[in-house]
């Protein structure tokens, strides 16, 4: 295995442990998140439902949280991972979220419970996006 293979099968398992600890007792879909940030530290989230239904989190927006609690500003990559056949990839609001830490060549691995299934940049996710970059004067 090559050591890009490894990084990403260690970010594939931060993400399966993440989902492993989702709560999810409203839709019984967990969903984990793994990102490394631009200094190689890896953050993780599950997503995290509550009886206000479908009020709650994501597992990538839970992930952006930890890296900007504990001081990151940069997702270097990211995985998710979701159960079923169809790929689960980030709702709109977590693409958008995504985009604030990130930039259009940032990888987005999409995975179910064997491994990776597929990996997008981020612009391929959210095309024509709006960003940091438009506030700027």
């Amino acid at each position: 295995m090559s050591k890009n293979a490894d990084v990403l099968a260690d970010l594939f398992a931060a993400a399966k442990a993440a989902q492993a600890m989702a709560y999810v007792p409203y839709s019984n879909f967990p969903v984990g998140a793994a990102l490394r940030a631009s200094d190689g530290t890896v953050y993780v989230g599950g997503n995290v439902e509550n009886a206000a239904f479908p009020e709650g989190w994501c597992a990538e927006t839970s992930a952006i949280a930890a890296m900007v609690a504990a001081g990151g500003r940069r997702i270097a990559e990211i995985c998710v991972i979701g159960n079923g056949a169809a790929l689960c990839t980030p709702c709109g609001g977590c693409r958008q979220r995504i985009r604030e830490f990130a930039d259009a060549a940032t990888r987005v691995h999409i995975a179910g419970p064997e491994g990776v299934r597929a990996s997008f940049t981020l612009a391929a996710l959210l095309p024509e996006s709006f960003g940091p970059g438009h506030l700027k004067a």
